[in-house]
């Protein structure tokens, strides 16, 4: 039987491998994968899908607050002092961002395009994914730190109109009571400083404070937070606590109701209904202290809402397109693909919504 072979940018194959794409990187993506979820759930980044919005386009989304209402007693009146439902409305701006493949010549190309789409599918996917969790830890921690496996400059201000914001001073916190200017080698990440998270999300906000309370993440009915660390902060945390202790915080996630959430898995444990959570993706600094030679990194305590990604069109009705093209006479095959999205923190009054930076030190020991 002879095998159909479709040609260079076929429209079937284009929306194949664009369908693809959607498909492949969000299970590739460490945030996608485990704390991204649509308007209305209980993760810590919403996800938007506006996909008839274009490039340079805004698009705003709502968060409900919480009420606030006095309650009415006895044969009191409840008419006309009910609550008015309170939204409030944020919204980020999204753009197109693009990569490309280039397969080689026909001398040094020894695989058929069937073969290279399939190649270029896995490789692209993997970029689009790494791509993602860079953003959304540079979006989240409100700075592009100095990590050096990452793929963006060292200066990289943001993307798509929607600057890099560094978390105000009400969610921002560093280990031991420290400042930048005065953190030690010896403040690292500890119980006691889950803790002290911990009681600063239960207090703060609510009422006629004008600051957002932060709302945790409800998990089969129960309240979780979560607290997302780099690898070193997570080493810290466990050569810190006994070992009969860290056998009872990862004894608490295991048996947790929501532990076949994708929030859960893959966690260090569970402290004081904390989730515990380690990605090298985790900004790191190296200028703290009062030499600035301290390296550091910023934990991220989060919250429902505290990150929200709005995806637009990108032509075909997908949230990536795939387009193949010929170069020098049809010598080069190219493969490039593109989406239109954009990332933000999420804020109200100028406040973040749903997340806290902590900044301890953090280095090999």
């Amino acid at each position: 039987m002879s095998k159909t072979i479709i040609g260079l940018n076929d429209p079937k194959a284009v929306k194949k491998y664009s369908a693809f794409l959607a498909i492949d990187t969000p299970r590739k993506s460490f945030w996608s994968k485990k704390f991204t979820g649509p308007e209305g759930g209980s993760t810590p980044v919403v996800k938007v899908d506006r996909l008839k919005n274009d490039a340079g386009e805004y698009v705003s989304f709502d968060l409900n607050m919480q009420l606030g209402m006095k309650p009415v007693e006895g044969d009191d009146i409840l008419e006309n002092k009910e609550e008015k439902l309170k939204f409030y409305t944020d919204g980020l701006y999204i753009d197109q961002m693009r990569g490309g493949v280039n397969a080689g010549g026909r001398m040094t190309r020894k695989r058929t395009i069937h073969d290279l789409r399939k190649v270029a599918r896995a490789r692209q996917s993997d970029w689009w994914a790494r791509v993602f969790d860079e953003l959304h830890f540079m979006y989240a921690s409100g700075t592009r730190g100095v990590n050096d496996e990452f793929i963006f400059d060292a200066t990289y201000p943001g993307f798509a109109n929607n600057p890099l914001a560094a978390p105000d001073s009400l969610h921002h916190y560093f280990a031991n009571g420290k400042a930048k200017a005065t953190i030690t080698v010896d403040d690292k990440m500890s119980l006691s400083g889950v803790d002290r998270l911990v009681a600063e999300a239960d207090m703060m906000g609510g009422g006629t404070q004008g600051t957002p309370q932060i709302q945790p993440i409800k998990l089969e009915g129960e309240d979780h937070f979560l607290l997302l660390m780099n690898p070193w902060q997570a080493y810290d945390l466990r050569t810190d606590t006994a070992s009969g202790k860290w056998l009872d915080i990862q004894k608490a996630l295991a048996t947790s109701e929501g532990r076949k959430s994708p929030i859960c898995k893959g966690g260090l444990g569970m402290y004081n209904n904390v989730i515990l959570q380690k990605h090298k993706g985790v900004i790191r600094f190296d200028d703290y202290g009062s030499g600035g030679n301290v390296k550091a990194a910023r934990a991220l305590f989060l919250g429902e809402q505290g990150l929200a990604v709005a995806w637009g069109s990108s032509g075909s009705g997908l949230r990536f397109d795939w387009h193949e093209e010929s170069r020098d006479n049809g010598n080069i095959l190219i493969i490039s693909t593109y989406s239109m999205f954009g990332l933000n923190k999420v804020a109200f009054n100028g406040l973040d919504y749903g997340l806290i930076a902590y900044d301890t030190a953090a280095t090999k020991v």
